[in-house]
């Protein structure tokens, strides 16, 4: 495994790999890496001759800026993950490296940027457009491989690549989780043994929504028990809870068999906010 830091190191590895026709694929990462993001690489593995994983906590995606401050960094331990999952390149920027001048480029996703994250992030997408931007341009991947946890963001990517006209294919791989269901993200390091158990409310009300969906209970109804279920518990605070079309980001009222359906979660456990998201109807 090679660690790469900017784009002269790696342009003539990328030419020699164009050389021999071998494929690209790029895992983006911010660190503090788990099973998650593993099974990303181990799918690029299989996919491509050639993995490329970067680890760069890009600030411009973050509108809370103690959230920044406090994002987990474990680069020793990420590396060794990494070398263990048969990883090629890291590639490592600095920030000068990825903002060598101050980003005055505004991304707006339209409908994207009004619902879910977009309402309670403002400003954030900009940042994963921007960001995403860059690692395109400057890896240059074939294939770039996505977790199907940040649903919205892989509305967002798949926005961005079409509209731009990216020469890359995008891979979603479905979300990991731990044996008890909690989904697997970074932001988990920070919660404490309580928070940890609690942090559990996030897939039990979505699995409850999927099977009281399919039982043909309304999904308002729905929504308004898993609301006063929130209020009820001291420790976690509901942000949202959503039935939508996971290409458009619709909101629906109400539940359709008959179309594209994911229920989608975000709320405070403690100080830490967490996402989620089921498919509903794929």
């Amino acid at each position: 495994m090679k660690l790469i830091h900017n784009q002269a190191e790696w342009n003539p590895l990328w030419l020699n790999h164009l050389r021999t026709n071998q494929q690209i694929g790029l895992v983006p990462t911010m660190g503090a890496l788990h099973d998650g993001h593993l099974d990303l690489v181990k799918k690029s593995r299989s996919t491509c001759e050639v993995t490329v994983v970067s680890i760069f906590v890009n600030p411009t995606q973050f509108n809370n800026p103690e959230d920044f401050q406090k994002y987990p960094k474990t680069l020793d331990q990420d590396l060794e993950k990494l070398e263990q999952a048969g990883v090629d390149y890291v590639f490592l920027p600095t920030e000068k490296v990825m903002y060598p001048f101050p980003s005055k480029l505004k991304f707006d996703f339209g409908d994207l940027e009004h619902v879910l994250e977009g309402e309670f992030r403002p400003g954030h997408f900009n940042g994963v457009g921007i960001v995403v931007s860059k690692l395109f341009h400057l890896i240059r991947p074939q294939v770039a491989f996505f977790g199907q946890k940040d649903l919205q963001q892989v509305a967002v990517i798949k926005r961005l690549v079409d509209d731009l006209s990216f020469d890359l294919k995008l891979e979603v791989v479905p979300t990991k989780r731990e044996s008890d269901g909690l989904a697997m993200s970074s932001r988990n390091l920070r919660l404490n043994q309580e928070e940890r158990q609690k942090a559990l409310i996030l897939f039990h009300s979505l699995e409850k929504a999927k099977a009281e969906l399919f039982s043909g209970k309304n999904w308002l109804e729905i929504q308004r028990q898993i609301e006063s279920e929130f209020e009820h518990e001291h420790v976690a605070k509901l942000e949202y809870f959503e039935l939508i079309h996971p290409d458009s980001f619709e909101t629906y009222s109400s539940f359709d068999s008959s179309q594209k359906s994911s229920v989608c979660i975000s709320a405070f456990i403690g100080e830490i906010r967490l996402i989620d998201n089921m498919p509903i109807i794929s």
